[in-house]
Order: C-alpha cells, then sequence, then structure tokens
C-alpha cells in the first residue's frame, strides 16, 4: 500500500509536502502564527488555482505547457478594465430610469445589493470572447509550428505584453480613478478594485474559524465550478478527441478526428481560462496590475502543474490541486519562518529565490519528461 502510494505520488512530491509541513510544524516556534500561515495559503491557493486550471487543455490536446498564458492575462484584463470603465455610468444609467419610472426594486438589486456581483461578471462576460478570438489566433499560429509550440508561445506571451504596454497608454480609457491625473490619458500601473468588486469571491459564503483563519468559500468554490466544467469538458465527445490527438495525432487521423481543429479548440479554451482566472486573482489581490504585471505570470502556473505531477503531455485536476496548494504553501510558509527565525524582514528576497528555484526545478522536471 505504502510502495503504490509512494509510486502514484512520486518522492519528488512526498519530499515537498513533507517539507511544507515541517515548515507548518516549525511555525509556532519562531513566532509565526499558523492560522495566519494557513488562511494565506488558502487563498492564495484560490487566487491562483483557475490560471494553473488553464494548462490542462492545451497539455491534453499535445500543445505543451502554455506559456502563453499572457494573452488569456490581457483578455482578462481588458475585461476587468472594461467592467470599471463602464460601471459608473451604467450604475448612473439605472439610478435614474429607477427614479423615472419609481422602480425602487431596480436600484435596490442592481445597484446597491448585487453591484459588486454583477461587475465581477461583467468583467468575465467581456473577458471571454476578446480571450475567445486572440485564443483562436494563438491556436492557428500554434498548428503551423508544430513541435515547436512552448518555444513560440514563450514568444507570443512576452511581446503580447509589450504590445499592451503601448496599448494601455493609448487606449481611449477616460475614468478618474483609472487614467494617469496628469495627463487625463493613458492607464494607471495598478488600478484599485474597491468599491467595485472586491473580495466579491473571498467573501461570499466566507467562513471565520477563528480572528486570523477564514476560509474563502467562494473562491474555492468558484475554482471548483471551473475545474468541474474543465472536467465534464475533457470527457465530453470533443474533449476525447483532444485527448486522442495529444496521445497520438497520426491515430487520431486516422480516426477521422480534425487535429488541428482540436489543438484550436484547447488553446482558445486555455485562453479563456487564463482570462477568468486573472479576474479571480485580481478581486482577491485588490488591484488590476497592468504594463509588465503579466509578464511571468505564466511561469508559477507551470511550475504549479509540473509540481503537482503533470508533464508536458499529461495533466490532469488532481495535478493542478496539488501543485497549486504545494507552490502556494511554500511560498507563502517559507519567508515567515525564516523571517521569524533571523528575527529580520527579508521576505521578498526569499520569496523571490524560493519561487524562482521552485520554477527552475519544474522546468528541469519537464525537460526530463519531454525526454
Amino acid at each position: 500500500m505504502i510502495k503504490k502510494f509512494i509510486d502514484n505520488a512520486g518522492w519528488p512530491r512526498i519530499i515537498i509536502a513533507l517539507f511544507l509541513l515541517g515548515l507548518f510544524i516549525a511555525a509556532p516556534f519562531v513566532g509565526v502564527n499558523v492560522w495566519t500561515s494557513l488562511n494565506n495559503t488558502l487563498v492564495r491557493f484560490g487566487m491562483n488555482g483557475v490560471m494553473v486550471l488553464a494548462m490542462i487543455p492545451m497539455v491534453q490536446a499535445g500543445c505543451g505547457l502554455n506559456f502563453g498564458l499572457p494573452l488569456g492575462i490581457i483578455a482578462g484584463l481588458l475585461g476587468a478594465t472594461l467592467s470599471l470603465e463602464w460601471n459608473t455610468e451604467i450604475m448612473s444609467r439605472l439610478l435614474d430610469l429607477g427614479a423615472k419610472y419609481n422602480i425602487t426594486w431596480l436600484n435596490e438589486i442592481f445597484v446597491n445589493t448585487y453591484r459588486e456581483p454583477l461587475g465581477f461578471a461583467s468583467a468575465i462576460v467581456i473577458a471571454i470572447p476578446v480571450a475567445a478570438v486572440l485564443g483562436w489566433l494563438y491556436g492557428k499560429l500554434l498548428n503551423r509550428v508544430k513541435g515547436d509550440e512552448m518555444m513560440i508561445a514563450t514568444y507570443v506571451g512576452f511581446s503580447s505584453v509589450s504590445f499592451m504596454c503601448i496599448a494601455w497608454l493609448l487606449l481611449p480609457y477616460k475614468h478618474p480613478t483609472m487614467v494617469w491625473g496628469y495627463a487625463g490619458r493613458g492607464l494607471r500601473t495598478t488600478i484599485s478594485v474597491e468599491g467595485y468588486w472586491l473580495h466579491v469571491l473571498n467573501d461570499a459564503l466566507a467562513i471565520k474559524i477563528n480572528d486570523n483563519f477564514t476560509i474563502p468559500t467562494g473562491m474555492i468554490l468558484f475554482f471548483l465550478f471551473m475545474a468541474v466544467i474543465v472536467w465534464i469538458f475533457m470527457r465530453t465527445k470533443t474533449g476525447t478527441a483532444m485527448t486522442a490527438v495529444g496521445s497520438n495525432p497520426e491515430f487520431a487521423r486516422a480516426s477521422g478526428v480534425n487535429v488541428d481543429k482540436m489543438r484550436t479548440i484547447s488553446v482558445v479554451m486555455s485562453t479563456i481560462l487564463g482570462a477568468i482566472g486573472i479576474i479571480v486573482y485580481e478581486q482577491s489581490f485588490g488591484f488590476i496590475q497592468l504594463y509588465m504585471g503579466p509578464f511571468y505570470m505564466a511561469l508559477p502556473a507551470v511550475a504549479s502543474i509540473l509540481l503537482g505531477g503533470a508533464s508536458v503531455n499529461k495533466a490532469s485536476i488532481l495535478n493542478v490541486i496539488v501543485g497549486t496548494f504545494l507552490f502556494q504553501g511554500i511560498l507563502t510558509m517559507t519567508p515567515s519562518v525564516i523571517n521569524g527565525y533571523l528575527q529580520t524582514d527579508m521576505s521578498e528576497v526569499i520569496r523571490l529565490i524560493v519561487s524562482n528555484g521552485m520554477i527552475l526545478y519544474a522546468l528541469t522536471r519537464k525537460v526530463r519528461a519531454g525526454r
């Protein structure tokens, strides 16, 4: 039984899990509150889970790890900023409409009670078609460079971020809390979502255990909802065809499957999940990070799913859950425990070392798996 468990889990994940457990055990002895650390780990898991989930479709379809995830993130950023840009105007029109026709319930539902959930939902609704178009173009490109998908995906991800650095300055946004005040145009580097949809998922159905530990039920449930959608889709006829293409494209083609179409669908799906994932991240983080913000966000997502046991050819939802929890847990606990032990604040330096170390290890695993 134990040998079977070790074979299934793999020694690397067991060692990492034991290391994380050791950090939690050591935390009280260096003055770190375990409940606070566990709360932060759960929050970070919920924040990043959907972006890691975005890796599954492309891996299963044989397109490799989605280093082009920033393309989906950009679609999510467009959805988020447009949601904020139009929020005030839409709410103002609803208030006027309610006052004109004496529709009090309209104001109560859409302006007061459900303003934040509707704002969050509108960001996703706007982001999805943008992500679908970008994903379709991205998929067409990857179909032309079969065998070099991850290299081209990296170029697409980095170049799209650089392109949007110019676009964020030129797009005609007017909202006073979003644009640079001295110029009256060009979006700020970070934009607060407070007053719009800050913690709309974190606070939904939240369960407070004590002063230092609150379960972000809404965010966890949203991740599970997205995971179930992916799980169901991968078991449909289209999802099965995608997996067949990833396993053996020649056999799939001989069976009548349109290989290029399945690959494109997987890229579109991955891009859409990335767009939704960054909006979930933003509502918890509290800010929309533009310009170079999305530049390195693909690497932690790739590292998480690899740490969870995925390879360049096969990934599952269990890989997402395990990998995201391990990655975010170690990223949360290591700086806290070391700072407590050394009695100094080196959190940012330690976080960079730990995160980059885990990314390097995960990418090394990917190369070995590929060979």
